[in-house]
């Protein structure tokens, strides 16, 4: 009998053993820590849109000299666009003309089809200024020094304020692509310092605006032209050829993408 008390002592304290265990186990499942779901906020390119791009200014917009008819750098980038986030398909309108300088430019911006084609622009592509310095070349051919050509800057400056806000009274979104300009007499001969010293500063003018407006993206191509040794050059050693406009396009695509593409569209496009 006494034997049989104690087995039934020692089974009662093996299960009250075990439902302990079971408690000590049943506590730590409960006491586990619900995970939490972050906040993931939809990026504004997730849904992709038509894209609308406008050409303005002069024959590098226009694509004078591309023997593949590709419309140049702007035919190149706009064509590549389509691979860009947010980017369902894109709407393209060149209204650029060779010879075109920014006084003239200015006149064409008043032209109500051009206005409406600026006012629902996404990005805007923008090149001018080299026949601005053209025309002063012309006008001093044989008695060439530096001063006309920054009396002219000043001038142009005004001009080029003008334009930006021209065009931001009629589009303030809207992202704005401008290049800088290059010195196509350093193919020529090498007594090109003085010239080179004008093109920089004629650069700087153009490069503060882009960084004034606060919505563009200054693209300078000076060094893709500084020669002719990777035959960059159309044949009347002034425009690029198809070879100079792929470099062209590089370089904006390069440009767009160290300017902050996505922030310039409020998140609206990535490359």
């Amino acid at each position: 009998m006494r034997r049989v008390f104690l087995i039934v002592i020692a089974f009662s304290l093996f299960l009250s053993g075990c439902q302990q265990t079971l408690i000590r186990k049943t506590d730590a499942f409960t006491a586990r820590q619900e995970i939490g779901f972050t906040e993931w906020a939809i990026p504004g390119y997730f849904i992709p849109k038509k894209v609308r791009v406008v050409g303005l200014g002069d024959s590098l917009t226009q694509g004078v000299g591309d023997e593949l008819k590709k419309e140049g750098y702007f035919g190149r980038v706009t064509g590549r666009m389509i691979e860009w986030k947010g980017v369902k398909e894109v709407d393209v309108a060149n209204l650029a003309k060779r010879g075109r300088r920014s006084d003239q430019l200015l006149e064409k911006l008043s032209d109500p089809e051009v206005q409406a084609s600026v006012k629902t622009a996404d990005l805007i592509f923008l090149t001018i200024g080299g026949n601005d310095i053209m025309k002063v070349v012309k006008a001093n051919l044989f008695n060439l020094k530096m001063e006309p050509f920054y009396i002219e800057l000043g001038k142009f400056e005004s001009r080029l304020d003008e334009l930006f806000t021209i065009i931001r009274d009629l589009n303030s979104d809207a992202i704005v692509v401008v290049a800088g300009l290059y010195n196509p007499f350093s193919i020529v001969t090498d007594e090109t310092n003085e010239f080179e010293e004008i093109i920089d500063d004629w650069n700087k003018a153009i490069e503060v605006r882009a960084i004034m407006d606060g919505k563009s993206c200054f693209v300078p191509v000076t060094d893709l032209f500084d020669s002719n040794t990777n035959m960059v050059y159309h044949t009347d050693f002034f425009h690029p050829n198809a070879k100079g406009y792929d470099g062209m396009a590089d370089r904006y695509l390069e440009k767009l993408e160290e300017c902050g593409l996505q922030q310039l569209s409020d998140g609206e496009l990535d490359m």
